[in-house]
C-alpha cells in the first residue's frame, strides 16, 4: 500500500474527553475513503487529525513518511498547498469579504500570481461548483448551502491532490450537491487521495474505495467497496451504524 497519509496508535483528549483512542490507519494514494460511524463518535476528529489540523495527544501522524507535527514552516506550507480541507460548518472568516476568502490561498501559496491570474483562477472554480452571485458580500449574508459552495472553492483553488471533506454535501440542494460529487469523481479519476465524513450513505455507495467504521473513537470496522455492493447485510450495517 502506498500510504500518503498514516495515523499511528493516535489518541486525542478534548479537555479531560477522550474522543479518538489508539486509532491506526493508511490513506492510500489515489484512493477515496469515507469515515463513517453514530454521531459523536469521533469521525471529524479523525479528519481533522489526518489533515494535520489538530495535534495529537499521542501517537504520530505521518504525510508521505514525515510526521506533520515536526514539519518545518516550507514543509507544513507545501502540505498544506497540496492538502484542502471543507469544514462541516464552512469556517469561512465573517470579517472578510467572499473574494478576500477566496483570494488569500493564492496570495499565499502562489505568491507571484498576479491580480488577473487570480481572479481567472477564482471565476473558473466558482464556475464549476455553480456559485454565480456576487463576491463582495460576507459569509453572513449567504444561505448555507452557499457558504459550503464557496467553502468547497476555496479548497479546490491551489489544485490539492488530498481533500478532506467533512459532511461536504449537507445543506446544499440535490442540484447543488450532484454538482461537487461530479467534481469529486474527477478528482478521483485524477487519482487524487479523499478523505471524507458523511452520514449520506447514496454519497458513501458512490464514491468511496474503502469505508472505515469509527465507533467511540476507534476503528470499528473496514469495509471495501466490492464487499457493500456484493453483501446487503454490511450495507445495511453501515447504514444502521450511521443512522444512529
Amino acid at each position: 500500500m502506498d500510504a500518503v497519509i498514516e495515523m499511528k496508535n493516535v489518541y486525542f483528549k478534548a479537555q479531560t474527553q477522550e474522543v479518538v483512542h489508539d486509532f491506526s490507519f493508511q490513506f492510500e494514494k489515489g484512493k477515496t475513503t469515507a469515515l463513517v460511524g453514530p454521531s459523536g463518535s469521533g469521525k471529524s476528529t479523525v479528519l481533522k487529525l489526518a489533515a494535520g489540523l489538530l495535534v495529537p495527544t499521542d501517537g504520530d501522524v505521518f504525510f508521505q513518511g514525515c510526521n506533520i507535527s515536526n514539519m518545518t514552516r516550507n514543509q507544513n506550507l507545501s502540505f498544506r498547498k497540496q492538502a484542502a480541507m471543507v469544514f462541516q460548518d464552512s469556517a469561512l472568516w465573517a470579517n472578510q469579504s467572499l473574494y478576500q476568502i477566496l483570494e488569500l490561498p493564492l496570495k499565499l501559496h502562489f505568491p507571484k500570481m498576479n491580480k488577473h491570474e487570480r481572479d481567472e483562477r477564482i471565476y473558473a472554480i466558482l464556475a464549476q461548483v455553480g456559485y454565480k452571485r456576487r463576491l463582495d458580500v460576507r459569509p453572513a449574508q449567504l444561505s448555507m448551502g452557499e457558504q459550503k459552495l464557496i467553502a468547497f472553492a476555496r479548497a479546490m483553488l491551489c489544485g490539492p491532490n488530498i481533500l478532506f471533506l467533512d459532511e461536504w454535501t449537507e445543506s446544499l440542494d440535490d442540484s447543488s450537491s450532484e454538482c461537487l460529487m461530479n467534481l469529486v469523481r474527477e478528482r478521483r479519476q485524477n487519482n487524487d487521495t479523499i478523505v471524507f465524513v458523511s452520514h449520506n450513505f447514496k454519497v458513501i455507495k458512490q464514491l468511496a474505495d474503502y469505508i472505515v467504521m469509527i465507533v467511540n473513537g476507534q476503528l470499528n470496522r473496514l469495509f471495501t467497496r466490492d464487499q457493500i455492493a456484493c453483501d446487503e447485510s454490511m450495507a445495511q450495517h453501515i447504514e444502521e451504524g450511521i443512522a444512529l
